[in-house]
């Protein structure tokens, strides 16, 4: 018998539609954190500390006003901002008040203009929680969408990257006030860049660059904050958590049983490894496999590829159905692995080039679905501007 948790009913949920890009008050948050965890595919940070954070940020400064990117104007500039790095490393290394800061003043300061809304570049873990915290304690409104619609670990593999759009300026600051201003020519140089001053930082830091209101029509995932809300709240009023994620999010359920390997370690400011999952009940004689690079990449059960990225999977508790993030995995745990469909922008041609199998170091191809493949045909063109 799954654990009931109690009924959720936010300002926010129990809105009409049409009222959905008003506020994000501190009662979103257990539903935004449990959304962004399940949009985490093991990665992005846990959410956590997260939650307890971005409830006082709200609670002392009051709701954060959520805009669509159909309501921004010329006037409006987008401040995009994340923390990088290890998440094992994220769990000790808590970050500064200043770091959101000074990120704002340095993008103000080469913009040339005002920062009006913070954009998470991911939805996923606690980089699509916190940046409601940053939001209320500057003073900014936050963006219904993100870069990724869920979690990935290095800077070229975001929207805005597929479409074309420049990522030429870059700022990271450590918890100490270090800041490093980065003008790359592409977003791969941005990545090595990026990452060697993370990896000089301890291994985690913030980081943020600007978009333009012009520039976020097909660059971004629209729409992923209060989607993170709707999944949040169908989990959190569930009988039966996993089979209530399960239907909102049209996911399958590769299994359900208990892990018994885990293997991690963190190197270059990432988190690898993988993770054995042995089936339960119905699924016991099964033995299933999830490769990580911060986030789930590959699943694999008897030498058969079930799913790759850039289709996401997730790996939950199966009592409570909340996202287990990938440095919380233990040996024991009673899990279950769900994987849905990715944004049809990955499965452009472009974006298998950007976040497919073969981005990780994979020798292999992408895998659809086998569930959803007819219903989301690979597209083959790229992505036009």
């Amino acid at each position: 018998m799954a654990i009931k948790s109690h009924p959720v009913s936010t300002p926010f949920a129990d809105a009409r539609p049409e009222e959905k890009s008003a506020m994000i008050s501190a009662a979103d948050i257990e539903a935004l954190s449990a959304g962004a965890a399940i949009f985490g595919t093991g990665g992005g940070g846990s959410v956590a500390s997260a939650q307890i954070s971005v409830r006082a940020a709200l609670e002392e400064h009051g709701p954060v006003r959520l805009r669509t990117v159909e309501e921004l104007s010329g006037d409006d500039a987008v401040i995009v901002m994340s923390g990088v790095g290890a998440p094992t490393v994220g769990i000790e290394m808590l970050s500064a008040a200043h770091q959101p800061e000074r990120l704002l003043q340095e993008v103000e300061r080469e913009l040339g203009r005002r920062i009006t809304a913070i954009m998470p570049v991911e939805i996923g873990g606690s980089n699509g929680v916190s940046p409601v915290r940053w939001a209320a304690q500057l003073g900014l409104d936050i963006l219904d969408a993100d870069g990724m619609g869920r979690a990935f670990p290095e800077a070229t593999m975001v929207a805005m990257n597929v479409a074309g759009v420049p990522r030429d300026f870059t700022v990271l600051c450590d918890v100490i006030g270090n800041v490093v201003a980065l003008r790359t020519v592409d977003a791969v140089w941005l990545e090595r860049h990026r990452r060697a001053s993370t990896v000089a930082a301890g291994s985690i830091c913030l980081a943020a660059s600007s978009l333009l209101p012009e520039q976020l029509p097909g660059a971004v995932i629209e729409g992923t904050i209060s989607r993170a809300i709707e999944v949040g709240t169908a989990l959190l009023n569930a009988d039966e958590p996993v089979a209530a994620v399960a239907k909102n999010l049209e996911a399958e359920v590769f299994i359900g049983g208990k892990i018994v390997d885990v293997a991690r370690r963190t190197e270059g400011a990432f988190v690898r490894g993988s993770v054995t999952v042995a089936g339960l009940g119905k699924d016991r004689d099964r033995l299933l496999r999830v490769e990580l690079q911060n986030e789930n990449l590959v699943v694999l059960e008897a030498g058969e590829v079930l799913a790759t990225v850039p289709d996401l999977v997730t790996i939950v508790d199966s009592e409570t159905g909340h996202a287990i993030s990938n440095e919380q995995l233990r040996f024991g745990q009673r899990v279950s692995v769900l994987a849905w469909p990715c944004d049809p922008l990955w499965r452009t041609k472009r974006g298998l080039e950007v976040a497919g199998p073969q981005a990780f170091g994979y020798d292999i191809d992408y895998v659809p679905l086998k569930r959803f493949a007819s219903k989301s045909p690979l597209v083959a063109q790229e992505v036009t501007r």
